[in-house]
């Protein structure tokens, strides 16, 4: 698809935006992996006056993400694990580049939103989910963290696709304990939401 393709189908919704005070996300696959495709729709969508967004892994060099920021209005982030070997354990990659970038990006004006995807035995303690609370804390332009609790939503997928579900040994987060973990994050002053 060309620019003007992805912009016309955006501006096919454009009623909802404007009636939701939505916008639009570019968001996974990774955005950041096409910067100047992804920078030319969010120039056309600022352009046409409407709200724009990026959700990233941000596992690229800060020059991809510095690129967008001036077509973007907000930028959501994941953040698995603080611990590189945890998170290279879980994600097979390192975490370095993401962090570092969490921290460029704190120190623009650029408002962010921090997702933590929560994980039986990967960061689902108080400890963990504290450690990443510290890190996001004083960041001035946080908007808020948003903790996402592991589903199996997608396990129908792999056993209709002959595949064995790589999760099936993880259960589903409880209310209570994502509240538990909330309760953490609402003690040191960081919004928190849980997804």
């Amino acid at each position: 698809m060309t620019v003007e393709e992805v912009v016309k189908e955006i501006l096919r919704d454009r009623i909802f935006y404007e009636t939701s005070d939505g916008g639009v996300t570019l968001s996974g696959g990774e955005p950041l992996l096409q910067p100047d495709f992804s920078r030319a729709i969010l120039e056309r969508c600022k352009a046409e006056e409407l709200h724009t967004a990026i959700e990233t892994a941000a596992n690229c060099q800060w020059i991809g993400l510095a690129r967008l920021l001036p077509v973007t209005d907000i930028i959501i982030m994941d953040i698995k694990h603080l611990n590189p070997d945890k998170h290279c354990e879980v994600t097979d990659v390192s975490n370095k580049l993401i962090l570092q970038n969490v921290r460029l990006l704190a120190q623009t004006s650029k408002p962010i939103i921090i997702r933590v995807p929560v994980v039986p035995m990967v960061n689902d303690t108080p400890e963990e989910i504290g450690a990443i609370i510290q890190f996001v804390g004083a960041f001035q332009n946080l908007q808020y963290l948003e903790l996402l609790p592991f589903h199996r939503l997608g396990e129908s997928k792999y056993h209709n696709l002959g595949l064995n579900y790589p999760a099936s040994h993880l259960k589903t987060l409880t209310k209570e304990k994502m509240s538990q973990l909330a309760a953490r994050a609402k003690e040191s002053g960081v919004e928190v939401r849980i997804g």
